[in-house]
Order: C-alpha cells, then sequence, then structure tokens
C-alpha cells in the first residue's frame, strides 16, 4: 500500500494533510508569481536598456517599484503569520481526540524491534507482543512511547506524524484508523546500523475481529501437538533461546528479545524484515547476523533436524 500522510486513514494524519496541502497551495501560488514577475523584470530591463532617455527620466517607475516590494514585503508578513497559526492549530488539534474510553498502548523502541504492550487495569489481561500493531477501527487509541536504548522516532505516515522515543522519558500521542487496512510503520530518527531495518505494521480491523484477536493472544502458548514439535519446544527451553524470549505457559520468562508467545500468527519476522513463513525464519534462527547484521541475535548452531523441529515449534504458536 501506498503509505503516506497525503493518504491518511485517520483524522491526525488528516489534519497533517491538510496543512501540507494547504502549504504546497500558497507556495505554488508565490512561485508562480516570483517566478513570472523574474522572467518580466528580464524583459522589461532589456526594453529599457534600448531606451537610454527613458531610463534615466523614470523616476515614477521607481517610485511605483518600492510600492510593490512594500506590499509584497507586508504580504509576506502576513502569510508567514497566517502559517504560524495554521501550525499552531494542526498542533492542538493532534494533541488530542474525544474518546471516553480509549485503547491504551505502551510502546518501546530496542535496537531494532518494537516492543507493544496492551494496557489493561486487570494485570492478567495485558498483554505484550512484538512489531505488529493491532487496533479496533473508529476507536482512538492511546499511545505511550519509551525507548530501552538510544533515541528512536515512531512513525505511521498514513495515522500520525513522527513523535521522538527518548530514554528515561516518555511521551504520548493518539492513533486512530477511521479504516482497516495495513498500515506500515517506521522508526525515522537513525537509531544504529539497522535503522532501516526497524519498521512494524499496524493493522486496523473492526472491533469484532479485534477482540478476537486480543482474546487469542491472551492465551498461553499452544501445545506441542507432535514428536517434531515436542522436540522443538525442548530445544527452546533448554538452548540459549529461552535465556533472551519469552512464551507465555512455559519456563521462557526473559525480556531481552521479543515475546514469542504467538509469533506463529504474525506476518512478518525481524521488524517486518522478512514473511513469516518456515524457510524465512529457518533462516533467521541459523543467522539472523545474515539477515540483518548488528542485531541482537546470534547464530544459532544446531543440526538441520533441530532447527527444522524448532521452526516447526514456534510456527505452531498461533
Amino acid at each position: 500500500m501506498w503509505q503516506s500522510t497525503l493518504n491518511p486513514a485517520g483524522p491526525q494524519a488528516a489534519h497533517i494533510a491538510a496543512l501540507a496541502w494547504f502549504f504546497f497551495a500558497t507556495m505554488t501560488v508565490i512561485f508562480v508569481i516570483v517566478l513570472g514577475t523574474f522572467v518580466y523584470a528580464l524583459f522589461r530591463r532589456g526594453a529599457a536598456s534600448r531606451d537610454a532617455a527613458a531610463n534615466s527620466a523614470d523616476t515614477v517607475r521607481e517610485r511605483r517599484l518600492l510600492r510593490y516590494i512594500g506590499a509584497a514585503t507586508s504580504v509576506t508578513v502576513v502569510l508567514l503569520f497566517i502559517y504560524l497559526v495554521s501550525s499552531m492549530r494542526t498542533g492542538r488539534l493532534l494533541a488530542s481526540l474525544d474518546e471516553t474510553q480509549p485503547l491504551g498502548l505502551s510502546i518501546t523502541g530496542h535496537q531494532w524491534w518494537w516492543e507493544i504492550a496492551y494496557e489493561d487495569a486487570i494485570p492478567g489481561r495485558r498483554l505484550v507482543t512484538a512489531n505488529e500493531i493491532h487496533i479496533p477501527t473508529g476507536r482512538s487509541v492511546a499511545v505511550t512511547l519509551g525507548s530501552k536504548d538510544v533515541i528512536h522516532s515512531f512513525w505511521v505516515p498514513s495515522l500520525h506524524g513522527k513523535r521522538d522515543l527518548i530514554p528515561g522519558m516518555m511521551s504520548t500521542i493518539w492513533l486512530r484508523a477511521d479504516r482497516a487496512g495495513t498500515y506500515r510503520g517506521q522508526c525515522a530518527e537513525f537509531c544504529g546500523r539497522q535503522h532501516a531495518h526497524m519498521a512494524f505494521e499496524v493493522k486496523a480491523e473492526s472491533a469484532d475481529d479485534f477482540q478476537k484477536w486480543l482474546e487469542a493472544q491472551l492465551q498461553p502458548a499452544k501445545m506441542p501437538s507432535n514428536d517434531q514439535e515436542r522436540r522443538g519446544q525442548e530445544l527452546f527451553l533448554s538452548g540459549p533461546c529461552s535465556a533472551c524470549h519469552t512464551i507465555q505457559g512455559t519456563g521462557a520468562n526473559a525480556t531481552f528479545g521479543p515475546d514469542l508467545t504467538h509469533i506463529g500468527s504474525r506476518s512478518r519476522i525481524g521488524a517486518a524484515v522478512l514473511d513469516n513463513a518456515p524457510n524465512l525464519l529457518d533462516h533467521w534462527i541459523a543467522n539472523a547476523q545474515q539477515v540483518k547484521p548488528g542485531n541482537q541475535m546470534p547464530p544459532q548452531r544446531l543440526s538441520d533436524n533441530d532447527r527444522q523441529a524448532l521452526v516447526a515449534y514456534l510456527e505452531a504458536l498461533k
């Protein structure tokens, strides 16, 4: 899909798009006027230079020109003031949305992935996932942003503008998607070697579909259903995977890397670097550094059979 602020899918991006189009329209008119005046002046200067007597006696024209310059300066000052007021008004519109019960999200930037937590007054219903955000259409979402390491920037062009994530500081923005769809987001602040590969997806869906997704995600991880998956779970829990990742309902409770409780239900892996397909997940596990150099996951030295068992287990976690 075309991801752009000029293709808004919610009110916040629509306000930004309206301001951008207003700036574009007025700047286009100014550009045409300035260019036309410049071309006129070139030809007028050529005609005047051929008539030295008229050129030397043209004090009236000079005074008229000064009045034009004064008028243009006044228009410029007024236009800059209008730009200032328009920008301030847009900023105020972006600061809030009318919603009595907004969905609460807490998003933390890591090098190089996104941790997403769905807040709830009941601790047992607090959901933590990674790199894929699901929201209901037509409902405002209050997003609290923070960073675990360096400065990141959260940006979903079709839903909102950019907002920096600064270590030690928290900020909040509002999102709302008025139409269903998948919207790509990106880190917009250089945050290290894999900055370009720190993306995510926002999936906006109906309230019913969102609630079904949420209830499914709150369930513990699916238990292995065959020998290969059981072997994969054994490898995960006994190997280095459990030192970095969490799978709810098992003994893996580390928080250094993304939560993998329902990784099989995600459409992409590696912060949207690869599609979530068995062969690509196998490649990622074997040598993630080859796919995304500098990320925090070391190569896994496993036999082909063991790696395939691990992939089967993870893909079954839906």
